[in-house]
C-alpha cells in the first residue's frame, strides 16, 4: 500500500483507509472458510484505557490492550456498504496489541501508524501515512497459520450479521507509550476516546474453528 489515510472516526475508532498495491490490485485473502475472495478495505482499532484493556476478543481468557481489524470486502460485491448486507459479504483479520515496558519496537510498519496518531487527536481529523505499507508490516510479522475462525458479526453499528472472523492465536508486542497514543484521542465532545469496544458477547452456538500450522 502506498499513502494510506487514517481518519479519527466519529466516536468510535480511528481508521485507516487502504488504498490499491503498487500494480492497482488490492490485497486479497482467500481459502479455507472463505466463500470467496476478499479484497483488503480498510483498518480500525479498538483499546481500552490507562487502566483497562480494549481487545473485543479474548483468547484463552485474556484480553489484550487494542485490536486491529483488517477488514476485507468479498470481491463480488462492488462496495462496502453492499457488502455488509450479505452473509458472505465481509471478512476480518484479527490482531492483539501487547504493551510492554520495552521502550524500543522493531515493528515499523505499525510504528509509522502509531506516529501518526498525535496528527488525528482531533474529532473527524486526519493525516497520510506515506511510504510503503505491505500487509505484513500491518499484521506485525506474526505467524498468519495460527488462528481462529468463526461467522459472526461487526462489533460496531449496525452490527451486520456478515463477517468471516481471523482471529490470530499470537500478539504483537508494543511499547506502552506507542499503545498510549491510542488513549490521547478526542470524541465529537473533546472527551478522551477510550474503552471503545464492544463488551464480550455469547457464542450463541457458533462453531469456532482452529487452524495451528505455521
Amino acid at each position: 500500500f502506498i499513502s494510506a489515510l487514517i481518519t479519527v472516526l466519529k466516536c468510535t475508532s480511528a481508521n485507516i483507509v487502504l488504498p490499491p498495491t503498487n500494480n492497482g490490485q488490492r490485497a486479497s485473502i482467500q481459502g479455507g472458510l472463505l466463500p470467496g475472495t476478499f479484497e483488503a478495505d480498510s483498518v480500525h482499532f479498538h483499546w481500552g484505557s490507562a487502566n483497562s484493556r480494549g481487545s473485543e476478543h479474548l483468547i484463552n481468557g485474556q484480553r489484550y490492550d487494542v485490536e486491529m481489524h483488517i477488514v476485507h470486502k468479498n470481491a463480488r460485491y462492488a462496495t462496502v456498504a453492499e457488502a455488509s448486507l450479505r452473509p458472505d459479504g465481509l471478512a476480518a483479520l484479527t490482531v492483539m496489541f501487547q504493551a510492554v515496558p520495552s521502550l524500543s519496537s522493531t515493528h515499523f510498519g505499525l510504528n509509522r501508524i502509531l506516529d501518526r496518531l498525535p496528527q488525528v487527536i482531533r474529532d473527524q481529523s486526519s493525516t497520510m501515512i506515506a511510504g510503503q505499507l505491505t500487509m505484513n508490516d500491518l499484521l506485525g510479522r506474526i505467524p498468519t497459520g495460527r488462528f481462529y475462525a468463526y461467522s459472526g458479526s461487526m462489533t460496531m453499528p449496525e452490527c451486520a450479521e456478515s463477517v468471516s472472523w481471523i482471529v490470530f492465536l499470537d500478539s504483537v508486542r508494543l511499547p506502552r507509550r506507542q499503545i498510549a497514543k491510542f488513549w490521547d484521542l478526542l470524541d465529537e465532545r473533546r472527551l478522551p476516546l477510550i474503552n471503545n469496544y464492544r463488551s464480550l458477547q455469547a457464542i450463541n452456538g457458533r462453531p469456532i474453528f482452529q487452524r495451528t500450522l505455521i
